[in-house]
C-alpha cells in the first residue's frame, strides 16, 4: 500500500506541473484559437531565467521564481504583440509556422548562452518528511500545494475580476465581447502574460528534481497538448483534471508496467478517450 501511495504522489507531482502548463495553452487557444507551439520554449526560457538568478545572482529561490514569471510573461506578451498579432488575418498556418519560429528562435539563444549542457536548479528544501514507510520530499509537497493554490487563484481572477471576466467572455464570443467594447489587444495580452507565467512557475518548481536543458520543453509541450485535447480545447477544468489524469497513469503505468514506456503512456490514452468521448472530457471555452 506504501508504495501505491508513492506513486500517487509521484502523480500528483507529475500532474500538477503539466495542468500548470496546459492551463496556458488552454487559456490563449480558448481567447485566440492559436496553438501556441512556442509554449514549450517559454517553459525553458523560465527554468534558465530561475537558474540564472539563482546559481548566478545568488537570489534566493522564491525570489529567482517570481523574476522568472514576470520575463516570461512579458516575453510572452512581446511575441503576442509582435508574431500572433500582425498574423491575426493570416491563413491559419502562419500562426503556427511564427510559432514553430519562435520555439527554434528560444532554444538557438538559450544554446548559445549556457550551452546544451545539462543544469540543475539547487533548492532549500531538500528535506524528506516520512509517514511510516512514505517518504514525503518537501520539493514535492511544494510543487503540489504551489500548483493547486495557482490553479485556485487562477479560478478566482477569472470568476471575480473585471479583467478575467472578459477573458472569459472573449472565449465565449468574440463577436459579442467586441460589441459591448471589449477590448481584444489588452485581452490578449493579457491571457499571454498569464500563460507565460503559469509556465514559468511550473518549470521553477519542476526543475529542481528534473533537468534543465535546452530541449526540455518538447516532451512537456507534447503532454500539455495531450492533455488540453483529452480535457476539451479551450477548458479550464478539462486542463486541471486531464493534468492529473495523465500524470496518474505516468506514475502508476510506469511503475506497475514499464518505466520505459511511460512517455508513451499519455499518448495511448488519449487515442482510448477520445474514442469513446472524441469531443473530450469537457465541452469547449474557458469557464
Amino acid at each position: 500500500m506504501e508504495l501505491f501511495i508513492q506513486q500517487i504522489l509521484n502523480g500528483l507531482t507529475l500532474g500538477s506541473i503539466y495542468g500548470l502548463v496546459a492551463l496556458g495553452l488552454t487559456l490563449v487557444y480558448g481567447i485566440l484559437h492559436v496553438p501556441n507551439f512556442a509554449h514549450g520554449a517559454l517553459y525553458m526560457v523560465g527554468a534558465y531565467v530561475c537558474y540564472f538568478a539563482m546559481v548566478e545572482l545568488g537570489l534566493n529561490y522564491w525570489v529567482a521564481m517570481v523574476a522568472a514569471a514576470a520575463v516570461v510573461a512579458l516575453l510572452s506578451v512581446l511575441c503576442e504583440r509582435l508574431v500572433f498579432h500582425p498574423l491575426r488575418h493570416a491563413p491559419p498556418i502562419h500562426d503556427k509556422i511564427a510559432a514553430i519560429g519562435i520555439l527554434l528562435f528560444l532554444e538557438a539563444v538559450v544554446q548559445m548562452h549556457w550551452g546544451a549542457d545539462f543544469r540543475r536548479i539547487p533548492t532549500p528544501y531538500n528535506e524528506i518528511l516520512r509517514l511510516g514507510e512514505l517518504t514525503l520530499p518537501v520539493q514535492r509537497l511544494l510543487i503540489i500545494g504551489g500548483a493547486f493554490a495557482l490553479m485556485g487563484a487562477l479560478h478566482l481572477y477569472l470568476k471575480k475580476t473585471m479583467t478575467g471576466l472578459t477573458i472569459i467572455a472573449m472565449a465565449q464570443n468574440r463577436e459579442g465581447a467586441f460589441l459591448v467594447g471589449i477590448d481584444a489587444n489588452r485581452v490578449a495580452m493579457m491571457t499571454f502574460a498569464i500563460a507565460g507565467a503559469l509556465a514559468a512557475i511550473a518549470a521553477s518548481l519542476f526543475a529542481p528534481i528534473n533537468l534543465v536543458y535546452p530541449a526540455m520543453g518538447h516532451l512537456v509541450l507534447l503532454k500539455a497538448f495531450v492533455i488540453i485535447i483529452l480535457g476539451g480545447m479551450g477548458s479550464i477544468p478539462g486542463a486541471i483534471i486531464g493534468g492529473l489524469i495523465i500524470g496518474f497513469a505516468e506514475a502508476l503505468g510506469g511503475f506497475y508496467i514499464s518505466s520505459t514506456y511511460k512517455d508513451v503512456i499519455a499518448f495511448v490514452l488519449l487515442v482510448v478517450i477520445l474514442s469513446i468521448k472524441p469531443t473530450g472530457l469537457f465541452t469547449k471555452g474557458v469557464r
